[in-house]
């Protein structure tokens, strides 16, 4: 959570069918009990079925209670700065860290970077970007924003219904809605652009109400054409981001409704990365699979999420959605990488299509893929097989008892 990327969406197809569970839900029931959630409810933008507000640093204890009731050996500060490798197969990672290098050894290695750091230094062959021509979807500087009144903010989505995209439900009772959710602002910000008072890296104000009241998560800096792998850009784009923060900030004091008393609370640590590499695995997940809801007789997890992509040109947002009720499964092969054994990747740098990736890459789908990884590392480890002979009838069934959803 060190990127403040807040609501986790979604765990819902509908809001009667979850579709993310498992170890993720425990998550989420952890959180609501120290109060850093209120749970799944309805989406107010009516993108997805459900969000779920969740406080970032009650998420982070969370983990660490249940990393540390598992048993997991941590080594914060470190970084993956080799591999090792026998044969055709990867058997450990070298990690370097201000007491200098070590060695870690594994029968099954899990890359779980997000950018397929492991799976590129083993040669795994890759993609970046969308296909025609590599681009990727912009970065994004995430912050945390308090003294809001969201009541007056209701009060003037109310009067100007056309300014916002809303949910059939939340345009009827805006004032009803649990948590609100912000997508709008639209006329506001194209006159500020047009007068030189904010600068035209997005075309909306996004944000989404926090569990504590009168807090924001505020999504609205957009940094395109730079790339997440490339420490020179990322730090540029981080400084970039801290720009367009102020100016949107100070944008909202002066012309937004509700935020005249605004001030920032925090920024995220790092820069949120959407999108980098895309191993080429056993089976690559595509647009079509995402939108015709397909399944597959090996898929060990499930999303929902519309096909949602941050143009990597300009300040323009392309959804695509699956009808109402509609889920897909994620191949289990899709984290099985060519020609590398005892490699399994997981998170959105998975095989798939940079519009599948759009969908796949939210928060509580790679959460259910981190516990499918796991649970086939696992399974791997006890029968002293390679990841790729695990069967996918055993591993799908293991996940059900653990409570997940396949």
């Amino acid at each position: 959570m060190h990127s403040l990327v807040t609501p986790l969406m979604t765990f819902h197809a509908s809001p009667g069918r979850q579709i993310v569970k498992g170890i993720a839900e425990e998550l989420v029931r952890d959180a609501v009990k120290m109060g850093g959630s209120p749970g799944h409810v309805p989406d107010p933008l009516g993108v997805a079925a459900t969000i779920t507000p969740i406080d970032p640093e009650i998420l982070k204890i969370c983990i660490i209670k249940m990393c540390a009731g598992s048993g997991v050996e941590l080594f914060n500060d470190s970084c993956i700065s080799g591999i090792l490798k026998a044969d055709s197969g990867v058997t450990g990672i070298i990690i370097e860290s201000k007491s200098g290098r070590r060695a870690i050894t594994a029968g099954v290695t899990i890359d779980a970077t997000g950018d397929g750091d492991v799976a590129a230094a083993a040669g795994v062959p890759f993609s970046i970007g969308r296909e025609r021509d590599g681009k990727t979807q912009p970065m994004t500087l995430m912050a945390v924003v308090g003294g809001v009144d969201n009541e007056k903010v209701r009060a003037y989505i109310k009067n100007h219904p056309g300014e916002f995209i809303l949910s059939a439900y939340a345009r009827k009772n805006i004032n009803k809605v649990k948590f609100l959710a912000v997508s709008g602002f639209f006329s506001l910000v194209k006159n500020a652009q047009k007068k030189g008072e904010l600068e035209n890296f997005r075309d909306r104000v996004l944000y989404f109400e926090m569990p504590r009241c009168g807090e924001v998560a505020l999504n609205m800096t957009r940094i395109t054409g730079m790339s997440g792998l490339d420490p020179k850009d990322i730090s540029r784009a981080q400084q970039l981001g801290f720009e367009q923060m102020l100016q949107s900030v100070e944008f909202l004091r002066k012309y937004a409704p509700g935020f005249e008393n605004s001030y920032i609370v925090r920024i995220a640590e790092k820069i949120g990365v959407r999108e980098t590499r895309h191993i080429r695995g056993l089976y690559t997940l595509t647009a079509e699979d995402v939108l015709y809801g397909r399944d597959f007789k090996d898929a060990i997890a499930r999303g929902a999420f519309p096909i949602d992509i941050h143009s990597p040109d300009g300040s323009a947002l392309e959804m695509k959605a699956m009808k109402p009720g509609t889920s897909y499964g994620i191949p289990y092969r899709c984290m099985l990488p060519e020609k590398i054994e005892n490699l399994i990747v997981t998170g959105r740098a998975i095989s798939a299509t940079h519009e599948a990736s759009a969908s796949a890459r939210v928060s509580p789908t790679c959460m259910a893929l981190g516990q499918a990884a796991g649970t086939a590392a696992a399974i791997a480890v006890k029968k002293k097989i390679p990841p790729s002979k695990v069967s996918a009838f055993e591993l799908r069934n293991t996940l059900k008892k653990q409570g997940a959803v396949v």
